[in-house]
């Protein structure tokens, strides 16, 4: 299979890396320093106690590539229409795009570029973290989980799984792949966008009663839109499950935290935003998600001290 990953990140690198073994696959990214070490040395990845070195083609830019049969997101949510137009010449009348960015909503871009009966959503359980100019250490390891808008007539699920178990993944294939990324969200929705506003660790939630109390509000919020899009949402375990990571990730700090602190943007319109979006077209208000995107944007680009 020819396969394009646009990002040369952690999870673009791990995803890359790995395809590579037994697929035609192309690593897209604009830095150059990346680009040319891999060229030269390799992706490296630090995995299973060893380091492998793995051979993908590396690239700037996709001007001399042919038209993929798929092509996976692995930039920030927010450079997506970005990265998809700079590309737009690999993705052909049979090319499918597939994204298993964090949050949700992400196919309302993919479908200005495919239709809808080309995109492939879903998550992934594998993490990792750059060490380096090409070199990665791969953590946990887990399923890729994937699923289509519309019901999938060609099989090309299957395709694709077979392409990725050969090469060490796990691919799990769902017919509502909406409930496990939501199932996913209501942890970032509420967790992650109280600690960026706050710019406070993960424990620091349960320990405050207003910020657990707005951690419950976004919650209750969130699992509303989702019995809307006829989701499956249990208001009591999944706040139980969010208390659940207060209490064993004392120290830990969200992705929204981190990228506030450091004056970056943020991926909060893929998370929180994805339920606003989501409730005004259920027609349901959502002032607490509807406060958070605003504040969090309000925050963008004030580095932290």
């Amino acid at each position: 299979m020819k396969i394009a990953i646009i990002g040369a990140g952690a999870m673009g690198s791990i995803y890359g890396g790995h395809l590579s073994l037994n697929n035609e696959v192309y690593l897209i990214d604009t830095n150059e320093t990346i680009i040319n070490y891999i060229n030269e040395n390799g992706l490296t990845l630090d995995e299973d106690g060893k380091s492998n070195i793995y051979k993908p083609k590396a690239v700037t830019n996709s001007n001399e590539m042919p038209a993929m049969d798929l092509v996976i997101l692995f930039v920030k949510s927010l450079y997506s229409r970005a990265a998809l137009e700079e590309n737009k010449n690999i993705i052909g009348k049979d090319t499918y795009l597939m994204t298993l960015q964090n949050g949700s909503g992400h196919e309302d871009i993919l479908e200005e570029f495919v239709d809808k009966s080309h995109i492939i959503i879903g998550t992934t359980e594998d993490n990792g973290a750059v060490l380096g100019a090409g070199h990665i250490r791969r953590g946990g390891v887990g399923n890729t989980n994937i699923g289509m808008l519309i019901d999938d007539n060609v099989g090309f699920l299957n395709q694709v799984k077979s392409a990725f178990d050969c090469c060490g993944f796990n691919v799990k294939i769902h017919n509502n792949i909406q409930q496990l990324i939501w199932n996913k969200l209501f942890t970032n929705v509420s967790l992650s966008a109280v600690t960026g506003i706050l710019q406070v660790k993960i424990g620091y939630i349960r320990s405050n009663e207003y910020a657990w109390n707005m951690t419950k509000t976004l919650i209750h919020e969130a699992v509303e839109v989702a019995h809307k899009l006829g989701l499956d949402a249990d208001q009591e375990k999944i706040t139980q499950d969010v208390e659940n990571v207060t209490v064993k990730s004392p120290e830990g700090i969200t992705s929204i935290c981190a990228d506030l602190c450091a004056g970056r943007k943020t991926e909060v319109d893929t998370i929180s935003g994805s339920v606003v979006r989501a409730a005004k077209k259920a027609g349901i208000k959502v002032p607490t998600h509807e406060f958070v995107v605003n504040m969090i944007h309000a925050m963008e680009g004030r580095e932290n001290k």
